[in-house]
């Protein structure tokens, strides 16, 4: 081994190790931010590492890219909100998609095509997977982007014999997959399966509902892992290997996290129709059955005012109305007077796995105020406030009482125990389950309807009158 080749394998030792603990450290919120940043360092040492070897591209090639890549980034990172950052990851998680895509299919017509080289079973292997994992990632990510942000509808899109559509595509994957490792000088096999992995990536998707969108979010963050660790076989790059497998894991088990925080299957999640089955149930509730009381900003100042505790379930609402800055407000305010505030967080609260702790983070909550569903159920019996802020599913009591529901079963948070019940919402609008709200018409529940950022705002001016 040559001195340079040695440095090579340190660096991506390095790295590995640093991937490894990077990504542990954030599986604890007040460690995380750290862990991005050992992560964020351990992939400069692998790019650096990668540079070193001149035969992957020229150096002004790499400098272009770096430039066009750092510009983009630098754009869309002043320019994106929180609130949008869902939208984001789906967008991350296809591009990483597509570059395995590219890297394997680059790989398998440089060699198999024009050098003519028969690629042997494992090499073969890994650029269909490869090809086949990455493209699903790519189609599914952008259907899932354009879920997110409305451009396509954010329910159940299915059509009769859907699933038995995407089990022949699946059969004639294989297959072709099949032929492609074992006949690679002919390039037909590769380009069908590209072109059924983009079908299937689209078929997969359209028939989960927003519902669901945290466990597609996490689950095709899993794909783009694997897909880059099978590129990694392709590359003979053993750092891509381990951090592809690391993505790829960790996506998986955050998947079953977020399963059964729904109380619902993987299998289930991705046949989907739950948009559907939600809303042709007709015993979920209806408006005409739930009678709510209102409640306006002074009056809600007042019960503040007299309260010792208060527990705020933040949700999705909270990020479309941008209300997180304001709701630290609130929470200061609260605190001077002695109040206790914490913050009560459901797994799949708003669009993504985490979503809620990166709008409390960026509004400078602190960590040790964003308690788990389960380490704060018990606390709702003796709490005196509880402020939910655009959640719904995840509030909702049918999820326990009623075995007719679609939500029967789903963990919530138990916030209809507590003494007094606030909901900020700007209507009574059902959640993505498509059903109402039990909650709603709770004797101890009052509705504080309007845009959460401009009541909360008020709120917190009365609060300071007094």
């Amino acid at each position: 081994m040559t001195t340079l080749e040695l440095f090579i394998a340190l660096a991506y030792l390095v790295s590995s190790l640093l991937f490894i603990v990077g990504i542990k450290m954030m599986g604890k919120t007040a460690s995380a931010r750290q862990g991005n940043f050992y992560s964020a360092i351990a992939m400069l040492i692998a790019i650096v590492a990668t540079l070193v070897n001149q035969q992957v591209l020229s150096y002004t090639e790499i400098l272009v890219g770096v430039i066009l890549g750092s510009a983009i980034g630098t754009y869309y990172a002043q320019k994106v909100p929180m609130t949008k950052m869902p939208e984001m990851v789906a967008i991350f998680n296809g591009v990483g998609g597509l570059a395995s895509v590219f890297v394997a299919g680059s790989e398998y017509w440089n060699k198999a095509v024009e050098q003519q080289i028969d690629i042997n079973g494992i090499s073969g292997v890994a650029i269909a997977a490869s090809i086949i994992i990455g493209a699903i990632t790519f189609t599914g990510s952008y259907i899932a982007f354009a879920k997110l942000n409305g451009t396509i509808s954010g329910k159940s899109i299915m059509f009769k014999g859907q699933h038995a559509l995407n089990l022949v595509l699946l059969l004639l994957t294989i297959i072709c997959s099949t032929m492609m490792v074992m006949s690679p000088l002919d390039p037909t096999f590769a380009i069908v399966v590209t072109l059924i992995s983009l079908v299937l990536g689209v078929l997969l998707v359209i028939p989960i509902g927003g519902a669901d969108m945290p466990v597609v979010i996490s689950l095709l963050n899993s794909y783009s892992g694997i897909a880059g660790c099978a590129t990694g076989f392709v590359l003979n790059n053993y750092v891509l290997v381990i951090s592809g497998a690391l993505v790829g894991a960790s996506g998986i088990i955050l998947t079953q996290i977020m399963c059964k925080a729904m109380n619902r299957s993987l299998m289930n999640v991705l046949l989907g129709g739950f948009g559907q089955t939600a809303g042709s149930t007709d015993d979920g509730g209806s408006g005409a059955q739930i009678t709510v009381k209102e409640i306006g900003v002074e009056e809600t100042a007042m019960l503040f005012d007299t309260a010792s505790s208060v527990i705020i379930v933040p949700g999705y609402g909270m990020a479309v109305a941008q209300a997180q800055h304001v709701v630290k407000e609130l929470m200061d305010l609260l605190e001077k007077k002695n109040i206790s505030v914490k913050f009560a967080i459901h797994p799949v609260a708003g669009r993504m796995p985490g979503h809620m702790n990166v709008l409390l983070a960026e509004s400078n909550v602190p960590y040790d105020k964003l308690i788990e569903m389960e380490h704060i159920n018990d606390e709702f019996a003796n709490t005196d406030i509880v402020l939910v802020i655009g959640a719904n599913d995840i509030v909702n009591p049918a999820a326990r009482s009623n075995p007719n529901s679609p939500i029967f079963g789903m963990p919530i948070l138990n916030v209809d125990k507590a003494r007094t019940v606030i909901i900020s919402k700007r209507s009574m609008a059902a959640g993505y389950a498509g059903i109402e709200n039990e909650l709603f018409g709770a004797d101890n529940a009052l509705m504080l309807f309007g845009d959460a950022k401009s009541t909360v705002t008020k709120v917190v001016s009365e609060l300071k009158a007094m």
